[in-house]
C-alpha cells in the first residue's frame, strides 16, 4: 500500500466520512435526507436532551445517561462493531439488563425501599384515585388504535395492539414500568417511548396544573382534609405482603413488578435489614440507573427514532398524561358526591406514579388557592397507589397482549 492509498483508507474510516451515507435509490425527499444525515440529526437531538437534563434539570438522573447513550449509539462504526450493536458493550448490557427485564425490576426494588405507604394505609379510599389515574393508560391505548386510518392515509404502518399497549403505559408516569412493558411487547419502540415517558414525567409541574385548575372550582381547591391517623409499624409490614398475596391470586403476570416493589418496601419497614434497605435506596438503584439510562439511550439510533411513528408516540404520550391527570381529579369529585368527609380533588392528580413530584404539584396548586392548606401527605396516598396501579395495568396488558 502506498502513502496515497493509505491516506484514502484512513479517511474512509473517520467518523466525518461515515456520518454521511450514500443515497438510497428507493428513497425520496425527506426520507432520503433522514437516511443520509440521520446520525447528525440524532446527535443534535441527544445534545438537546442533555441540555434539558443539565440546564433545565428535567429528570437529570435518567435523561443525562439516556442522552449520552444516544450519542454513543450514533457514532459511525464499521458494521458489526457498533457500540450499541450485539457485540458492543452497550448491546451486551442491553441484552442482559433490559431485554431480560432485570434493570426495571431492580429499580422497582429501590423505589419500594423509598416508598412510605403510611398515607395510603391511613386513608385507603385514596387508592381509588390512583386506580382512576390509570385511565390514561387505556385511553391512550384506544387512541393509538383509533389513529390507524390516519396513519394508513399517511403511508405509515398503524400501531399493532402490542405497540399501542406499550405506548399507553406512558400514562402511568412510571419510567421503569414503561421500559419493562415495551421490551416485552414492542422493543422496536423502546427509544421513543423511554424518551417520551421520562420527558413528560419531568414536565409534570407544567402539564398537570392547567388541567387541575380547569376541572376544579376555587372552592374545591380550598377544601381542607382532616389530619391522617398514625399508622403502626405492624400495618406497614403487613401491607406489602397483602398486596403481593392479592397480586398472586388475581394477576400473576404483574408479580415481577409488584413483587420487586413489595420486597423493597418490606426491607424498609421491617427494621431488621437496614443495610439492605440502604443499599436498595442508594448504591444499587444508582448503579442500575446508570446502566439503564445508557442502554435505553442506545436505542436512539437514527433508524429507530427518526420515524413518523415517533411523532405519534410523543403526541399519544402527552394525551396519556393528560387523561391520567383528569381521571384522578374527576374520580375525587365523584367520590365527594357520596362522602361526608370531603376530598380535595387536587390530590387526584397525584394518582400518576411520578413519586413524589405529582404529590408536590398537588400541594403547590392547593396552596395557591389557600396558603395554609397542606395537601402533601394526603396526596402521597394516591401517589403511591398509582405506582401499584401502573404495575397492575402493566400486568393486565402483558397478560392480554404478550
Amino acid at each position: 500500500m502506498n502513502i496515497h492509498d493509505g491516506l484514502i483508507e484512513l479517511w474512509n474510516t473517520t467518523g466525518l466520512m461515515n456520518f454521511v451515507l450514500d443515497p438510497d435509490p428507493a428513497l425520496k425527499g425527506f426520507e432520503q435526507v433522514l437516511h443520509m444525515h440521520g446520525q447528525w440529526i440524532m446527535i443534535l437531538i441527544c445534545l438537546f436532551l442533555l441540555w434539558l437534563g443539565i440546564k433545565k434539570q428535567f429528570e437529570p438522573l435518567l435523561l443525562v445517561p439516556i442522552a449520552f447513550g444516544g450519542l454513543l449509539s450514533n457514532i459511525p462504526m464499521p458494521p458489526g462493531e457498533e457500540i450499541a450493536g450485539p457485540a458492543g458493550f452497550l448491546g451486551i448490557i442491553f441484552e442482559a439488563g433490559i431485554h431480560k427485564g432485570i434493570f426495571p425490576l431492580i429499580i422497582f426494588m429501590g423505589v419500594g425501599a423509598m416508598t412510605d405507604f403510611g398515607p395510603l394505609i391511613a386513608n385507603p379510599k385514596t387508592a381509588l384515585l390512583g386506580g382512576a389515574a390509570q385511565f390514561g393508560i387505556f385511553g391512550a391505548l384506544l387512541l393509538a388504535l383509533a389513529l390507524a386510518p390516519v396513519m394508513t392515509a399517511m403511508g405509515m404502518e398503524p400501531f399493532t395492539i402490542q405497540q399501542a399497549s406499550a405506548i399507553g403505559i406512558i400514562g402511568g408516569a412510571d419510567g421503569p414500568t414503561s421500559i419493562y412493558v415495551t421490551t416485552k411487547l414492542a422493543p422496536e419502540l423502546l427509544g421513543a417511548i423511554a424518551v417520551a415517558a421520562y420527558s413528560y414525567m419531568a414536565l409534570v409541574p407544567v402539564i398537570q396544573p392547567p388541567i387541575m385548575k380547569l376541572l376544579t372550582t376555587e372552592a374545591e381547591r380550598k377544601i381542607r382534609m382532616v389530619q391522617l391517623r398514625e399508622v403502626s409499624k405492624r400495618e406497614k409490614i403487613v401491607f406489602p405482603l397483602m398486596v403481593l398475596l392479592l397480586c398472586i391470586i388475581f394477576l400473576p403476570s404483574a408479580c415481577p413488578l409488584v413483587g420487586a416493589f413489595c420486597f423493597g418496601n418490606l426491607c424498609r419497614e421491617c427494621g431488621v435489614v437496614e443495610r439492605l434497605s440502604d443499599t436498595l435506596q442508594n448504591a444499587l438503584i444508582n448503579i442500575v440507573t446508570i446502566f439503564l439510562g445508557l442502554t435505553v439511550g442506545s436505542k436512539l439510533s437514527a433508524s429507530q427514532f427518526l420515524t413518523g411513528q415517533t411523532l405519534f408516540i410523543l403526541f399519544l404520550g402527552i394525551m396519556a398524561f393528560s387523561l391520567a391527570t383528569a381521571g384522578g381529579v374527576l374520580m375525587a369529585k365523584l367520590m365527594n358526591l357520596f362522602s361526608k368527609t370531603k376530598i380535595n380533588p387536587l390530590i387526584g392528580s397525584a394518582g400518576v406514579s411520578a413519586v413524589p413530584m405529582a404529590a408536590r404539584v398537588s400541594n403547590k396548586v392547593g396552596q395557591e388557592a389557600d396558603p395554609q392548606n397542606f395537601l402533601l401527605m394526603h396526596a402521597m396516598g394516591p401517589n403511591v397507589s398509582g405506582v401499584i396501579g401502573s404495575a397492575v395495568a402493566a400486568g393486565v396488558l402483558l397478560a392480554l397482549c404478550n
